[in-house]
Parts: C-alpha cells; sequence; structure tokens
C-alpha cells in the first residue's frame, strides 16, 4: 500500500527527512475526471510500485494556501511535484497548454 500523508505540511517535513520528491495530487470527489485519474492510478502496477518507492504523496482534496501549488490556476485533477529543496517542480508538466499540471486518466504514462 502507498503510504499517504495528511497535508501539505506534513509532505513537506517527510520529504526533507527522506529526501523523496512530494507528489501532490489535487482532485475533488465530485469531479469525473479526477475519479478517473483515480482508478488508473490505483490499477496501473508501475505508478503504484513508484508512488511507494520513489515520492512522498499527497492526495489533496482541499486547496493548499501555497499559491506555488496553483501556478497557472486552481483546477483539478492536476498535478506537482515539490523537490527536496521545496522547489516547486514547475518545469515538469502533462500535454495541456492551458492547463499545464492537468493529467487526465489516459495520461498517466507521462507520470513513469
Amino acid at each position: 500500500n502507498i503510504k499517504w500523508v495528511k497535508s501539505y505540511e506534513e509532505g513537506l517535513e517527510e520529504m526533507t527527512k527522506s529526501q523523496k520528491p512530494l507528489m501532490v495530487i489535487h482532485h475533488l470527489d465530485s469531479c469525473p475526471h479526477s475519479q478517473a485519474l483515480k482508478k488508473v492510478f490505483v490499477a496501473d502496477k508501475g505508478i503504484q510500485k513508484m508512488a511507494k518507492e520513489d515520492f512522498i504523496m499527497l492526495n489533496l482534496v482541499e486547496e493548499t494556501t501555497d499559491k506555488n501549488m496553483a501556478p497557472d490556476g486552481y483546477y483539478v485533477p492536476r498535478i506537482l511535484f515539490v523537490d527536496p529543496t521545496r522547489t516547486v517542480r514547475t518545469d515538469i508538466t502533462g500535454r495541456y497548454s492551458n492547463n499545464l499540471y492537468a493529467y487526465e486518466s489516459g495520461d498517466l504514462e507521462l507520470c513513469e
């Protein structure tokens, strides 16, 4: 099972201790795109292994007050990465030019 941290602050703390990057998945329970992404994420063994071994994982339903977590707006689903120096990696983007950090259910191979 993947260990999920409970808050952005806890994620930053765990990331600093482990020196593993933080993957922040922003979603809403009521969003069909978020639900589709979740199903694919759970079903993909490669993504599961990567999430377990290589990242601190945060599943964020509520928005954080950290504006760095919304470099191009507040939309879902979006995935952002924070490196152990606490830098939000705005250079790691998905395939959409209008929502740079959006990932649809068919986009998870971009994460591998």
